[in-house]
């Protein structure tokens, strides 16, 4: 069996709260491989890549249902248990995650693209002062 380890020593690796792991923990994402003695979560390295893809998918607003569905879709790919129909079926849901994914990073650049030209406006504004062009001069005091 592999090195565990406890919540504090995952959130430090994973950048997320103690909160927001036990909050997956409640809601079904993830589940501690394991328990102290004295009643301690106890993660292992695959408890802790499950919730680094868990923090991917977060900023893509994936659902906590969304996210469920995927990672229980990743389980079954792996347990290999489901035969070669199944496995299909499982392989185009993989691939419309994919596309979802790419289709809400397109728009996260997007955004960002708006932002950055909100950002070069307000400096254009601290700059040259507001309602005056880019490339009129300053009017001289009379």
């Amino acid at each position: 069996m592999g090195e565990h380890m406890q919540i504090g020593e995952v959130a430090e690796r994973t950048k997320l709260s103690l909160r927001t792991i036990r909050h997956y923990e409640e809601v079904g994402l993830v589940q501690p491989s394991a328990r102290s003695k004295g009643g301690f979560r106890l993660y292992t390295e695959s408890d802790v890549e499950r919730l680094l893809l868990i923090r991917r998918m977060k900023p893509l607003d994936f659902s906590l249902e969304e996210m469920g569905d995927l990672l229980g879709l990743l389980d079954r790919l792996l347990a290999a248990d489901d035969g070669p129909s199944d496995r299909a079926e499982l392989l185009e849901r993989l691939k419309m995650y994919h596309e979802a994914a790419g289709q809400r990073i397109t728009a996260l650049r997007d955004q960002l693209r708006v932002a950055e030209d909100f950002a070069r406006h307000l400096n254009h504004l601290e700059r040259h002062g507001p309602g005056r062009e880019h490339n009129s001069p300053a009017p001289r005091p009379s």
